[in-house]
Formats: C-alpha cells, structure tokens, sequence
C-alpha cells in the first residue's frame, strides 16, 4: 500500500446515490481504487488489511480527500449539478486529532463548500470508542455544515436507541437487509421499520446495495426514497462520473422539490 502510494496508483471512483421514483443521481459516494502494476483496478476491500496501519490510513484518506476535493471543484466550475459527495472515514482519521483542519482547509483551498461534503462512518468507528472521541469530532464538523451518515447500519454496534442520542443525518442500511428483502423473510419488516422510524426522526435513508429491479421498486414502495448498488452503476472513474452526472443529475429549481435530495 505505501509503495502505491508513493507510485500515485490510488484514486477515487465514485458509485452513485439515486432517487429511487425517478432514477436521478443526488450524490456519490466516494471509494478507494488501487491500480495494481499491470493495470487492474481492485476495490478496497481487497487491501483493507494494510489500513490497520495509522501511518496508512491517516496517507490514504489524505489522498481521498485531496482527490475528492480536486474532482468536486471540476464538477461545480462545470456546472454540473452535483448535489453531495459521500467520503469514508476510519476511526484512526479521528484518533489523529487534526481531523476538523484537515477537511476545512483540504475543501477550503479547493473552494467546495463543505455543504457539498457527506462523511459516512460505519457504525463499529462511530460506536465503538468509548471515550467519545468520535462523537464528539462528529458534533463539531456537523456544526461547520457536514453531515454524517451511518454506514453499514445494522451491522455493527448500533440499535434503534442510539438514533436518538447520536447526532447522524442519513442512516444506510446495509446490503444484508437488502439481500433478505424476499417474501417470508422478516429482513423486509425490518427495513420497512427502520425506514419509518428513521423519518419520523427526520434522518435520511439510503439502501445500499441494490442489485434487482424488485427491490428498488420494493423499497420504494416501503418509503425508501434513495439507493445505491449495482443495478444501477458500480463505482465508476471521475470522467465517467462527470458524464453520467451531467446526463442523470438531479437539477433543482425553484419548481422541483428536494424530496430525493440527500
């Protein structure tokens, strides 16, 4: 991992955040690629043991942010009509300490209003340090305008009470419960619970991992107004994100409602 680093062979591609009613991109979330030396392109999870290392880690996400910024302010000075980008973080990014002036000045110098950022922490990062430390770096970059998403909800630490004490704005279940979403299963009362709890809690729900037509449109049915899988677009490359962003965007004005927007 350091070597590709250093050999600038880790990048940002970016898998899209659709309304589920009309299909319009609302945001990306943002996800680690390395190119191997002969040209592949493999996922994250496929170098997640190197990410245990804080000297690592603390390098990647600097790079993630560094990119993400970069892209960002393309898309804007575009006109592209990019509503969020969703960046990952781990919990030695917030044992670091610096966490806060590192994202105000990374997205200050690249001119991208942190309105336009989403951190998403998984809920083992969020919920797992018992001092706190997380929690309370997550309140203070809420209070500069960031919005935090629970990643991978239902899989870690997190029950339904915590919704009420933790301060996330967009929960995403995880592809578990969306896999289990079939007739007889008790997966689809759960997701229609947590669906209905979350927005009368006013937090936003993403489904993660979407990759039928039956379960977009059974999600949508259950009040899901957002998703993300492959039946949709994997993770694609900035160029292609432009394109299909320019083609798929959701544009909002004054006469359509930000019902899907994140």
């Amino acid at each position: 991992m350091g070597v590709a680093l250093e050999d600038d062979r880790i990048d940002a591609h970016y898998q899209p955040i659709l309304r589920l009613d009309t299909r319009e991109i609302v945001g990306f979330e943002a996800l680690c690629r390395m190119t191997t030396p002969s040209g592949e392109i493999i996922a994250a999870a496929h170098f997640h043991e190197a990410t245990k290392d804080a000297h690592i880690a603390a390098e990647l996400t600097q790079r993630m942010l560094v990119r993400v910024a970069r892209d960002i302010r393309s898309w804007l000075a575009r006109g592209l009509p990019l509503q969020h980008v969703g960046i990952n973080l781990s919990a030695a990014d917030f044992r670091g300490g610096n966490l806060q002036d590192r994202l105000c000045r990374i997205f200050g110098e690249a001119e991208v209003p942190l309105e336009h950022i989403i951190l998403e922490v998984t809920e083992s990062v969020y919920l797992g340090q018992r001092d706190y430390v997380v929690a309370d770096e997550i309140k203070a970059l809420r209070s500069k305008g960031l919005r935090v998403a629970l990643d991978d909800f239902g899989t870690g630490y997190a029950s339904l009470t915590h919704l009420l004490t933790v301060p996330v704005d967009i929960i995403k279940i995880d592809k578990s419960f969306i896999d289990r979403m079939v007739p007889g299963d008790a997966g689809t009362v759960i997701v229609e619970g947590l669906i209905g709890i979350a927005h009368k809690l006013g937090i936003r729900v993403v489904a993660e991992g979407i990759e039928t037509e039956p379960q977009a449109v059974q999600l949508s049915q259950l009040g899901c107004k957002l998703g993300q899988g492959y039946l949709f677009s994997k993770a694609v490359d900035r160029t292609v994100a432009a394109a299909i962003l320019e083609q798929h965007g959701q544009r909002l004005n004054q006469d359509k409602t930000r019902a899907g927007a994140l």
